[in-house]
C-alpha cells in the first residue's frame, strides 16, 4: 500500500477530529469512487467512438430482426 499525504487548513482538520472522521478511510473510499466514475466516464467515450465508427456499418433493421428470431429459439 501506498502513502499519500495532504495538507488541510486547521478549521479542517479540527472539524474532522469534532466528528471522529476516519480520515485515511474516508479519503480511499472518495479516491475509490472518483475512479469507478472516471473509469465509467472513459469507458462511454470509448463506446460513442465505437457507435459513431459502426453506426454507418450496422443495419438497425437487421439488428432487430436478428434479436427477434434470437428470441423467438429460446
Amino acid at each position: 500500500m501506498s502513502i499519500i499525504t495532504i495538507r488541510v487548513t486547521r478549521e479542517i482538520k479540527q472539524k474532522l477530529e469534532k466528528y471522529n472522521i476516519n480520515v485515511s478511510e474516508t479519503v480511499r473510499k472518495l479516491l475509490e469512487k472518483y475512479l469507478v466514475e472516471l473509469e465509467l466516464k472513459d469507458l462511454a467515450q470509448k463506446l460513442e467512438q465505437t457507435k459513431n465508427r459502426l453506426s454507418n456499418k450496422i443495419n438497425p433493421e437487421q439488428v432487430a430482426q436478428l434479436v427477434r428470431e434470437d428470441r423467438e429459439t429460446r
